[in-house]
């Protein structure tokens, strides 16, 4: 089978298209047919041999990339009850997902509803469970707070938009202007451009930050924040830098790891399979264009979701 491996750290070249054995099936795992997986930024990330990703892997090279997949199963171990061959599945994995097939454990997998494609499930998982843990778990948001998105029209951010509308919040949008009617459909209350440095001075103060962005943008977007508001930081490398800059100011601030839980999984399909949240796919690459895929995403400049076909 066709596999995409990171042989060594570095740039968009040293992702590799292999042919790589079937693994073999213990008996509370599954064998998929991957459909679709997502191309996230910490793909690239741990690829460019930074972060946790690249820390966690730097002795098991070459190794496959990918943690979200929807697929096909095709086979299941002896101890499997809940799936059958033929099902429809999507999921968080533990990388891998760059496969034509793939083995999973069975309690990493959740049904799939016929509502929803195998494309927007393939961009659902990691996406949708960082934006939810971002504003609900780590954030906090309440019915009738200010909410500020930065990069709102990217893989997190365009679902972060419309769970944060779903609950009630004023959702303020940070994008470029040729996102702008994209994100105001999603349901953002206030779309700003963020190189209209006086627009963004201009923002009424926020309860709650989700900062998308980090770095430099991260510590600026501060002072959009209520002196007792919150702010939570994803991108991991500069979340050390951020929550500091926060503290300065009084502001909480947290860093955030997303945390696989297959209840919040469940809840983001059926808001698909209903019409309530929306993946927008914006570009697909085969298996073999997978470091065009990763340019792409480094582009930082990316509607929606970027997915790889198997």
């Amino acid at each position: 089978m066709k596999q995409l491996v990171i042989t060594a750290f570095g740039g968009p070249e040293k992702l590799q298209l292999t042919e790589a054995d079937h693994p073999p099936l213990a008996s509370k795992q599954m064998r998929l047919k991957m459909h679709y997986a997502g191309v996230n930024p910490v793909d690239a990330k741990t690829r460019a041999g930074l972060g946790w990703g690249a820390e966690a892997i730097k002795d098991s090279l070459p190794w496959s990339p990918g943690f979200e997949v929807a697929g096909e199963v095709l086979e299941v171990g002896s101890e499997v009850c809940r799936f059958m061959p033929g099902d429809r599945v999507f999921g968080l994995v533990r990388g891998g997902a760059y496969s034509e097939e793939l083995v999973v454990n069975c309690d990493e997998m959740m049904p799939l509803p016929d509502e929803v494609s195998y494309e927007m499930a393939g961009g659902l998982a990691l996406a949708g469970t960082t934006a939810w843990q971002g504003l609900m778990v780590h954030g906090g948001l309440q019915q009738g707070e200010r909410v500020l998105i930065s990069a709102a029209a990217g893989g997190v951010g365009h679902l972060a938009v419309q769970l944060a509308k779903a609950e009630g919040a004023t959702v303020v949008a940070l994008t470029s202007t040729a996102n702008q009617d994209f994100v105001t459909g999603l349901g953002a209350d206030e779309v700003v451009d963020y190189h209209d440095h006086a627009a963004v001075a201009s923002i009424a103060p926020v309860d709650l930050f989700l900062d998308l962005v980090g770095g430099t943008s991260g510590e600026t977007l501060l002072s959009q924040v209520k002196p007792n508001g919150r702010v939570v930081t994803v991108p991991t490398i500069t979340a050390d830098q951020v929550i500091a800059a926060a503290q300065k100011k009084g502001i909480r601030a947290t860093g955030m790891l997303k945390e696989n839980d297959n209840e919040q999984l469940a809840m983001l399909a059926d808001a698909v399979a209903e019409g309530r949240l929306t993946v927008e796919v914006s570009q697909v690459f085969e298996l073999a264009d997978g470091a065009d895929a990763h340019r792409q995403i480094e582009t930082g400049h990316t509607r929606g979701k970027v997915l790889l076909r198997g």
